[in-house]
């Protein structure tokens, strides 16, 4: 403990000399150095035993919190689901932050993912309906073919929730009101491809069905500068050359795990009520810019915050990459 003692005095003499010599002006660099002489002065002391019985505890319990990755598979109800990262403490990282804070007692544990080792795309073309069922996020996927009017207020909502959501766009739609999609943008959300006429996918040929694709995703790119990754069937109309049809689009074919089925005009309230009750891990809502899911919405995020959810992107939580709690 004496030793301890003069160690760190004379690295706050040190420290001070430093501020000194930079005229006083360096007020934040006198403090850094006071940090790192600091814990120069705590690793000088700990002994070579001290460091290696840390190095084991840490070891030892980066073992027990390791989580394994989780592949992608094919369900056979829910067809393509999403993988999930798995965790392990970075010992080296660990160490290293665990000796900066200046004590051996509470180890400072950092950690790092392991992606899988079977991703979404190693599926092979196959609709996707829900996230991973081990990632408690969902998402509000937003098809937008009509509805301007109920725009601002869904996206004021978004904002004052601080919730991003993902706005499929018909292609037609978005040539006529460019400055709105621009608008969406803008506010920080993603935009994706929601064909381009809004028809029936599985009743066009092959050349038809690339027409509606690729006729909206080049407005996403010369409009928007949008680099997509998800295609949505208007009305979830398709049929497997529609998910073939995407795929070599480099596309995914994106549904939805819970509709709110706002073009009956249902009440706010049984919105609500059946998005509360159906939520799971994973899910994506589908909704559109209509006047029972604009009022809805406020009270779905909530409900879903309330739940412990994360909410994000379609492409936040169809990827594999895990969410953690708040704080």
């Amino acid at each position: 403990m004496h030793i301890r003692k003069i160690g760190l005095a004379a690295a706050t003499v040190a420290a001070l000399l430093l501020f000194i010599g930079l005229g006083g002006g360096g007020i934040s660099s006198y403090i850094n150095a006071m940090k790192q002489n600091n814990m120069a002065a705590f690793t000088e002391e700990l002994s070579e035993s001290d460091k290696q019985q840390l190095l084991a505890a840490i070891k030892l319990e980066a073992d027990k919190r390791r989580e394994a990755p989780v592949n992608a598979r094919i369900d056979r109800v829910w067809k393509a689901i999403p993988g999930y990262n798995g965790i392990e403490v970075d010992v080296e990282q660990t160490y290293e932050k665990t000796l900066q804070s200046g004590s051996t007692r509470d180890i400072q544990y950092v950690y790092k993912e392991i992606p899988p080792a079977i991703s979404l795309r190693d599926l092979g073309p196959l609709p996707i309906y829900k996230g991973n069922p081990n990632k408690k996020m969902i998402s509000f996927m937003i098809n937008v073919a009509w509805g301007n009017e109920y725009l601002d207020s869904i996206l004021d909502t978004l904002d004052r929730e601080q919730v991003k959501a993902t706005f499929f766009l018909d292609g037609s739609w978005l040539k006529k009101n460019p400055e709105l999609a621009k608008k969406i943008q803008e506010r920080g959300h993603e935009l994706s491809n929601h064909a381009y006429s809004h028809p029936n996918m599985s009743q066009l040929n092959r050349a038809q069905q690339n027409e509606q694709i690729m006729k909206t995703e080049s407005l996403l790119k010369s409009t928007l500068g949008v680099t997509n990754h998800w295609f949505a069937p208007p009305s979830g109309d398709f049929n497997q050359l529609t998910v073939q049809v995407a795929a070599e689009q480099k596309l995914m074919t994106v549904m939805w795990t819970i509709d709110t089925v706002d073009w009956k005009k249902p009440s706010p309230e049984w919105i609500v009520n059946k998005i509360t009750s159906k939520l799971e891990p994973g899910a994506l809502i589908l909704m559109h810019p209509t006047a029972s899911s604009s009022a809805a919405l406020p009270a779905m995020i909530k409900a879903a915050k309330q739940k412990g959810y994360a909410i994000g992107t379609v492409s936040d939580t169809l990827s594999s990459k895990r969410v953690f709690p708040p704080g």
